[in-house]
């Protein structure tokens, strides 16, 4: 008795070491298994994180040299959307904001800092011309100036307006009529001709939406005023 109750101890613990052999065996292939599809992904996401594009202040394709202040801005889109504004990463004009309106859209910053001093739209349609040359005249020395219109720009300027506007280095403003749609960033001070200016036509024959022409948008980098 005591030799057959030794021998199924003998076998119990035998089952029991080799249950516990095979159980550790698959326990540790699985383990291997998790921590490979763990590091394979991780290093998959690290791949991806790698190869996403970065992104720039405003959305622009490229980064801005040290010293200069990045812009994007875009037109109305016929009476529907406003346009939109937006320097060194801060939208300062658009429809969300609700601060955009028919006519001309002017944002003001500091030139040294790029802080924005002032936003405001002028209706160049159903509006009076002088409370919009009233602002022009007011505009302080280093001053950046960026305008984009909506809907319509044109019918109420006349040519002290459009004088004022060529000063801060618009070339396309003398040529501005009705529903065109244009994008416009100068200064005041300006020396030169701005090279930020987009202006397309408004025509019948080429216009995106029934009435106006398409949307015009433009980025680049501002230099900064210095002392």
């Amino acid at each position: 008795m005591r030799v057959a109750g030794a021998a199924k101890l003998v076998v119990a613990v035998a089952v029991f070491l080799l249950t516990f052999y095979v159980i550790s065996q698959v326990f540790e292939i699985k383990m291997d298994a998790s921590l490979g599809n763990l590091f394979a992904r991780s290093a998959l996401d690290t791949a991806a994180r790698s190869t996403k594009p970065p992104r720039y202040k405003c959305g622009i394709s490229k980064a801005c040299p040290e010293k200069h202040f990045a812009f994007k801005m875009a037109s109305g889109a016929a009476n529907v959307v406003g346009p939109k504004i937006c320097l060194e990463d801060n939208v300062l004009m658009s429809g969300v904001k609700n601060n955009v309106g028919r006519g001309i859209n002017v944002a003001l910053a500091n030139g040294k800092t790029g802080e924005v001093l002032d936003t405001k739209y002028f209706d160049m349609w159903g509006g009076d011309v002088a409370p919009f040359i009233e602002f022009l005249k007011a505009i302080q020395d280093g001053t950046i100036v960026l305008m984009g219109t909506y809907d319509d720009g044109a019918t109420k300027l006349n040519d002290e307006a459009r004088r004022l506007i060529a000063d801060l280095g618009s070339t396309s403003i003398t040529n501005l009529g009705f529903r065109d749609n244009w994008v416009f960033c100068g200064g005041k001070g300006i020396k030169t001709k701005s090279p930020f200016e987009q202006h397309i036509k408004n025509n019948k024959d080429t216009n995106k939406y029934e009435g106006w022409p398409e949307v015009v948008e433009m980025e680049g980098c501002i230099p900064q005023k210095q002392d």
